[in-house]
């Protein structure tokens, strides 16, 4: 998840970054999961997790990382650095400044260490201070409640305004994508409704095309 090319610079299409559901049975998620990677340019997948012991967790993990892994793809653990090691991921997605901060003792500068949760502008900016290898802004909470879109979409575009550190924006439904990518994400992040397509690849097809930036577009 390389930084935003420099100011003058062409800009690249964004690329998706798939989340998980929180997943107690990671080897019955490998099918639609492949299938999701073989039908879109997929840059990241968040790997959630159901709570369990320490060796289960790492079991579930490894089932998913060799085959999003061999797909070129990075393989994210959310909110638990401390398994990425010994699960073999990439990294880690961590919420909030605090926890962002812990896991960069934990795994800088070997692994991927993302950014969500950020609540300000002061903790996205102390996050890339930090060296966070990207934030994320517009992902819902635990509770399901996120910032309105327009606040988002504003967050989006100050930050690629100003930083070099890619940004990823969480899209809540198809609706979303393309004001995503015209805000300046650098990739656009797709949740738990993306999983209950029923055409999953031809969605992604789909939201392949409002992947385009403007000026792409015939």
């Amino acid at each position: 998840m390389a930084s935003r090319p420099k100011q003058g610079d062409p800009r690249p299409a964004p690329r998706l970054y798939l989340i998980t559901p929180r997943l107690a049975d990671t080897g019955a998620f490998a099918a639609p999961l492949v299938a999701a990677l073989e039908a879109a340019d997929v840059a990241a997948v968040l790997l959630r997790l159901a709570d369990a012991d320490e060796g289960t967790l790492i079991k579930r993990a490894k089932a998913l990382g060799e085959p999003v892994q061999r797909q070129g793809v990075a393989l994210l653990i959310d909110g638990r650095p401390e398994l990425v090691a010994r699960a073999r991921a990439d990294g880690a997605h961590t919420t909030g400044i605090a926890a962002f901060g812990d896991a960069v003792e934990q795994l800088k500068p070997n692994w991927i260490v993302g950014a969500g949760g950020l609540a300000t502008r002061h903790d996205a900016m102390l996050a890339a201070e930090q060296g966070a290898d990207y934030v994320m802004f517009g992902e819902p909470d635990e509770t399901g409640a996120r910032p309105a879109f327009a606040a988002i979409e504003e967050r989006v575009s100050w930050w690629a305004e100003v930083f070099e550190a890619p940004c990823v924006g969480y899209a809540a439904s198809r609706a979303e994508v393309a004001a995503l990518v015209a805000a300046g994400a650098d990739f656009v992040a797709l949740g738990d409704w993306l999983w209950a397509e029923p055409a999953l690849p031809a969605t992604l097809a789909a939201i392949a095309q409002d992947l385009k930036l403007p000026e792409t577009i015939a």
